[in-house]
């Protein structure tokens, strides 16, 4: 086991959860795979989360946290919640919560300007909104 240990994001949605990768040196994000869930059962993407957790050497999550434009958390902020402390009991890693407001969109504009089309894009928006999240958290540590 390395001592470098990595953050990974995670775009948290009722039905998929969007997954990114720091590098070892906590500069760059990537995407890595979207897992799909069911929310009302967290059991079902713990299997896939603990594969990735184990053979990353994750030491920290980052979770996107969807906030009203006014700033105030709603019922997705709650479950964000909810879901980055069952991720502490679970793994025993630290959480941070990442104001995530326009990064589903950003991520959309991206793939729409890079003419990806529709169907490709439901493939990756997850993964690419969580490469996003993360890439805002590591930028925010430099």
């Amino acid at each position: 086991m390395t001592d470098i240990l990595k953050t990974i994001g995670l775009d948290v949605g009722s039905k998929t959860i969007g997954v990114a990768v720091s590098d070892g040196l906590g500069w760059t994000a990537q995407g890595l795979t979207t897992i799909k869930w069911n929310e009302e059962d967290y059991e079902t993407a713990r299997l896939e989360l603990e594969q990735i957790i184990k053979t990353h050497e994750i030491a920290k999550a980052v979770i996107g946290m969807p906030k009203n434009m006014n700033g105030t958390i709603g019922p997705r902020g709650e479950a964000s919640l909810a879901f980055s402390q069952w991720i502490e009991e679970q793994f025993g890693i630290e959480t941070v919560l990442w104001d995530e407001r326009l990064t589903t969109m950003a991520a959309e504009r991206v793939l729409l300007e890079a003419d990806v089309s529709r169907k490709k894009r439901k493939k990756v928006i997850d993964k690419m909104a969580a490469s996003m999240i993360l890439q805002g958290y590591l930028d925010s540590k430099q």
